[in-house]
C-alpha cells in the first residue's frame, strides 16, 4: 500500500507519503489537491477519524481533487482497503434493521432502483468482500466503503439519507 497526497494540484507543493492508515493527516498536510496511489486501493476521508465525505481511489494518478469527485480540497484521513480474493456477497433492506423488502447482491449494480424498485435503503449486511456505496445510480454521488459487517441504518456507513443508486465491488488491488 503507497499512497501520495500532495497541497497543490498536478502534484506540487508539499507532500505526505503514507503506507497505512492514517487517522488524522492534519500535521503532515494542510490541504490535498491531488493525489497519486502507487499500490493498493485508498479511501480517502475528509475529516480526521475517518469521517466525513468518503473517495475511494484505485492505482493512478489524480492531478486534482475533482478528479476523485471530490467537493473540495480538505482531506484529514486515509484509510488503506486490504487485499481480498474471495467471493461478493451483500444483502440490502429497505428499513432499519434488517427489515422490510430484501435484495441480495453478489454483484455490481449500476441502479439500484432498477434492481430493486426502490432508492431507499435503511440497513445491509455484508456477508463478503469490500464495496463502495454511491448515492446516484451509475457509479455518481456521495461514495461509502463498507467491509464486511452489519449495518443496522444507513448513518453506519456514514451516509445522511438512506439514498443508494449503485453499488461496486472493490476488485483492483494492484
Amino acid at each position: 500500500m503507497h499512497i501520495i497526497l500532495y497541497e497543490e494540484k498536478n502534484f506540487q507543493g508539499r507532500s505526505y507519503e503514507c503506507g497505512s492508515d492514517c487517522s488524522n493527516l492534519n500535521s503532515y498536510i494542510r490541504r490535498c489537491n491531488s493525489a497519486q496511489v502507487i499500490k493498493g486501493c485508498w479511501m480517502i476521508y475528509e475529516r480526521t477519524n475517518y469521517k466525513g465525505c468518503q473517495y475511494f481511489l484505485k492505482r493512478g494518478e489524480y492531478p486534482n481533487f475533482q478528479n476523485w469527485m471530490g467537493f473540495n480540497d480538505f482531506i484529514r484521513s486515509c484509510l488503506a482497503i486490504p487485499q481480498y480474493k474471495g467471493s461478493y456477497r451483500l444483502r440490502l433492506y429497505e428499513r432499519n434493521n434488517f427489515g422490510g423488502k430484501t435484495l441480495e447482491a453478489m454483484e455490481d449494480c449500476p441502479s439500484v432502483s432498477e434492481c430493486f424498485n426502490h432508492h431507499d435503503i435503511q440497513s445491509c449486511n455484508v456477508f463478503d468482500g469490500y464495496w463502495i456505496f454511491y448515492e446516484l445510480p451509475y457509479y455518481k454521488g456521495h461514495q461509502y466503503f463498507l467491509r464486511p459487517g452489519e449495518y443496522r441504518r444507513f448513518s453506519d456507513w456514514g451516509a445522511l439519507n438512506a439514498r443508494v443508486g449503485s453499488i461496486k465491488q472493490i476488485t483492483e488491488f494492484s
